[in-house]
């Protein structure tokens, strides 16, 4: 029973600044991101969260509608030294892990890491951004594809184990982030997830944060979304074709065909997923709406810090709820690629827009 208001799911971001690779996508690691310098040349220690920070939040939560959390996503959450007791702190306090990791399964590799995490954790996103060695290597540089291909292999064995003994039902997830250099393999990645008993694939268009990456982003222009439709679609068609080993077809999340519109703005009549649905919290405590660059979010305001005060009183709190009821004033939420239609289109309504278009 709920008894007070706040978030269902929250992200924490504990250790924004620990990653084993260089994701060319990742606002914080990539190769073309000037982050991770500026931290060393100005001299600031790695942001990790205190742990007893989350079991404040936790604390304070009980009797709301939170059911999910969700370590770093900026980060490898696996390398955060106080994991093994955020797994602890969701049983504790009944709560579903949510986790998104490269997928390289640092420290105890995916059977035994999976022995820890399946029996409490909801969804594992992993992200799998090309079907081949060449395309996957290229961009999570430092990445090795074979040996990230075998641990999800073990972890997903151990997924498949507990279930069978009726434990925990955990989905696994593809996830990857929809850019030109991996845009062609997109379909194969859904076959790929179908093999292996990948529950969902799910992703997101790129946010370009510097210009080396403009090129790589499906919405710079009209060829480029034409490119993109192309492939949407025929990945809907493979997941309408390739099941999975129990005959359930592959989930899609965000794969569909965009509008010309969608130059300027992805989903010109979407809404805002995340207000008044979910919360982050950065390394420092600071409450933030959404998971746009941290740069970007910063223009939406200043929220409190959970250190000070409870996520209760931020949630209920006037600046709180001006922004749900005013987002779209703020040029970062009518250009996020985040914004959601109320349902994504069949494969056929999909093909339907595209011959109005």
């Amino acid at each position: 029973m709920t008894t007070k208001q706040g978030p269902w799911r929250i992200t924490f971001d504990t250790n924004p600044d620990d990653c084993n690779l260089k994701c060319i996508m990742c606002e914080e690691h990539s190769i073309y991101s000037t982050c991770q310098k500026q931290r060393k040349d100005e001299k600031r220690p790695r942001r990790r969260m205190d742990i007893a920070l989350i079991r404040k939040v936790l604390e304070e939560s009980r009797g709301s509608p939170l059911r999910e959390i969700i370590p770093s996503t900026m980060g490898e959450p696996l390398l955060y030294r106080d994991f093994e007791e955020i797994l602890n702190l969701c049983q504790e306090y009944g709560v579903k892990l949510n986790l998104t990791t490269n997928g390289t399964f640092p420290k105890f590799g995916g059977a035994k890491w999976g022995e820890k995490i399946i029996p409490v954790a909801s969804d594992v996103k992993i992200s799998w951004n090309g079907a081949t060695k060449k395309t996957s290597e290229l961009i999570m540089i430092g990445s090795n594809f074979e040996q990230r291909l075998h641990q999800i292999k073990e972890f997903i064995k151990v997924r498949d184990r507990i279930q069978a003994e009726g434990g925990n039902f955990c989905r696994i997830t593809f996830q990857l982030t929809f850019m030109e250099i991996g845009l062609e393999e997109i379909p194969d990645v859904i076959r790929l997830a179908a093999s292996l008993g990948v529950n969902r694939v799910k992703g997101h268009h790129l946010w370009v944060f510097t210009e080396a990456m403009a090129k790589e982003n499906l919405r710079r222009s009209q060829d480029a979304i034409h490119r993109w439709n192309a492939i949407a679609l025929e990945a809907m068609q493979v997941a309408e074709e390739v099941r999975l080993p129990d005959g359930s077809k592959v989930v899609l999340e965000n794969i569909y065909p965009l509008a010309p519109t969608a130059l300027h703005e992805l989903v010109p009549e979407g809404k805002c997923p995340f207000l008044g649905q979910e919360a982050w919290v950065s390394a420092e405590g600071r409450f933030n709406p959404c998971c746009a660059p941290n740069e970007e979010r910063l223009k939406l305001g200043e929220f409190g810090n959970l250190y000070d005060t409870s996520i209760e009183s931020v949630w209920n709190s006037p600046s709180y709820q001006n922004l749900q009821k005013n987002y779209l004033e703020h040029a970062v939420c009518r250009g996020c690629n985040m914004r959601k239609k109320t349902e994504e289109l069949s494969h056929e309504e999909s093909k339907a827009t595209l011959a109005g278009v």
